[in-house]
């Protein structure tokens, strides 16, 4: 499959053609790779989910179709009741490699971004309880908004930022990075044992506490400290 190459903060980054263009803060796009996603990384979130914290990590994996990058409104999808929001700090890939030592992790993150992890819930609910895949609870159109990405370099304290996220100025969401169970380092260091992790790849690092629904006509405001915010409507 052809590729293209782009540039940020001076790591080159590979991506297939059919991957949205991501703006880079400060200048230049990043053509999406892939984009895991972690499961139960805050405690809390695991806690009200009703589901132990897992050991090691678990991922699973949407496709970068999913991603919609700074939406204005967002879409109700099809086949759910219950469309939930999750805040998610995303880590952007901009070294590939396997096997990665945990102390070299962090050199293989090129930038980070506010994203928020749409999940149709009840779906989701269903096939866990059904001991199916839930895959289509997590994938579909638009289920991966993001913001631009800021370059790691320029957000030297991320494992302290606070996150946020509002529905209709209420807070629903709220906590800090520092809480996640498996820290960047950590997550890029166990992912990479499973597959090799390509520039241009994108990590939703889980979510906290406070996941809820969101109906038709709300507004929705994703925020972690030094990043760029999501700010969209559901149509």
């Amino acid at each position: 499959m052809c590729a293209i190459i782009y540039c940020l903060e001076g790591a080159v980054t590979e991506a297939s053609v059919f991957s949205p263009d991501i703006p880079v803060l400060g200048g230049g796009d990043l053509a999406a790779g892939r984009v895991f996603c972690v499961g139960r990384n805050y405690a809390d979130h695991a806690a009200e989910m009703g589901d132990a914290v897992p050991e090691p990590p678990f991922f699973f994996i949407k496709p970068a179709t999913c991603l919609v990058v700074r939406p204005a409104t967002l879409s109700y999808p099809p086949r759910t009741a219950d469309l939930q929001h999750e805040i998610e700090l995303v880590v952007v890939i901009g070294k590939g490699g396997r096997d990665i030592a945990r102390d070299r992790a962090l050199e293989h993150v090129a930038g980070y971004a506010t994203g928020v992890d749409m999940t149709r819930r009840d779906m989701q609910a269903e096939a866990k309880a059904k001991r199916r895949p839930w895959d289509m609870s997590k994938s579909f159109d638009e289920a991966a908004p993001i913001s631009a990405i800021t370059p790691a370099v320029a957000v030297p304290g991320i494992e302290q930022a606070a996150l946020r996220l509002t529905v209709n100025g209420d807070v629903r969401q709220q906590g800090h990075v520092a809480d996640m169970i498996w820290p960047v380092a950590d997550i890029v260091a166990e992912l990479s044992t499973y597959m090799a992790l390509l520039p241009g790849d994108l990590i939703y690092t889980g979510t906290p506490a406070g996941v809820g629904p969101v109906a038709r006509g709300d507004r929705v405001r994703a925020e972690i400290e030094g990043l760029e915010p999501l700010d969209f409507t559901i149509a």
